[in-house]
């Protein structure tokens, strides 16, 4: 199966990211076309999945969606869980609705599955693929956990877009990818309300999992920690419980039974040209339908 490659988007981190980047300063009004219908960041979307297909030769494709955030496993077990998230703005809500019915329309393949969250999906797809390299699309940095031989993401930066390859983390962090989640459980996550280990920043943590390798073997060695980590001692010991469940919710999932029937034939990109075509004339968007290259 060689030639082949997937793409897999973070739905809502690319859905969102093109409605903030192009709402600011913007009144209401600017966000709609003639008929009143929100557009601003539909068209970001589907011009950026468009190209992403050309650039990267994307032959598979899946815009993997979150659930509502009270359906999720993590949210069921721990109600703080992501409970500081603000609720999503009308346009966006409105543009959500719109691109998961064009999608459907459109011939682009989605996926959500409760109760588990767009990572775990995103997660148990890139290990399901076995037909060459998968690219996913997210600035979510807690997805570096999935990185391989053949899993790469791509990252929207400052400079532009960027491939991150496991080469490109292994040199930046000293570690594999699987030991990502174990200095996330020590950082934590204020975004999604995770407290991980009180005291422990970004200058303790990581070089906490490049020496000891795992959660477990700090705590198995707290009593002899290395000269010039000997000084977290107290804050290992007083924040561990809050360090071994934050690991709980940092790590994704991607043992997905669900997933199981589902083939991979199933996201080959079969965009419908047609219906592309009328629906972006109807939605008064200008958007290039050749520039995937399909």
């Amino acid at each position: 199966m060689t030639g082949q490659s997937l793409l897999l988007i973070d739905g809502f981190n690319l859905l969102s990211r093109a409605h903030f980047a192009t709402s600011y300063n913007r009144t209401d009004d600017q966000l709609k076309n003639s008929k009143g219908m929100y557009t601003n960041a539909l068209r970001v979307f589907y011009q950026k999945i468009f190209n992403l297909i050309r650039d990267h030769r994307i032959t598979h494709l899946s815009v993997v969606w979150d659930v509502k955030r009270d359906e999720t496993a993590r949210r069921k077990k721990y109600p703080f869980y992501k409970a500081t998230r603000f609720e999503l703005p009308e346009p966006l809500i409105h543009q959500y609705e719109t691109c998961k019915a064009a999608s459907d329309a459109i011939g682009i393949h989605q996926i959500s599955l409760s109760p588990y969250e767009a990572d775990d999906l995103m997660g148990a797809l890139s290990k399901k693929w076995s037909g060459g390299d998968c690219y996913i699309y997210s600035n979510d940095h807690d997805l570096f956990q999935l990185l391989s031989e053949t899993t790469s993401q791509i990252i929207a930066g400052k400079q532009g877009e960027y491939v991150y390859s496991l080469s490109h983390f292994q040199a930046d962090y000293g570690i594999a990818p699987e030991q990502w989640v174990d200095v996330k459980a020590l950082l934590g996550d204020s975004s999604d309300n995770i407290p991980g280990c009180p005291g422990i920043g970004e200058k303790s943590a990581l070089p906490l999992i490049q020496h000891y390798g795992s959660l477990e073997r700090i705590y198995e060695n707290i009593e002899q920690l290395e000269p010039g980590l000997s000084r977290l001692k107290k804050k290992l010991i007083q924040g561990k419980e809050t360090a071994l469940l934050s690991r709980e919710l940092s790590q994704i999932t991607c043992d997905i039974a669900e997933l199981d029937p589902l083939l991979m034939d199933d996201l080959k990109v079969s965009i419908r040209k047609d219906v592309l075509g009328e629906w972006l004339e109807q939605m008064e968007l200008k958007i290039r339908i050749d520039s995937y290259g399909a």
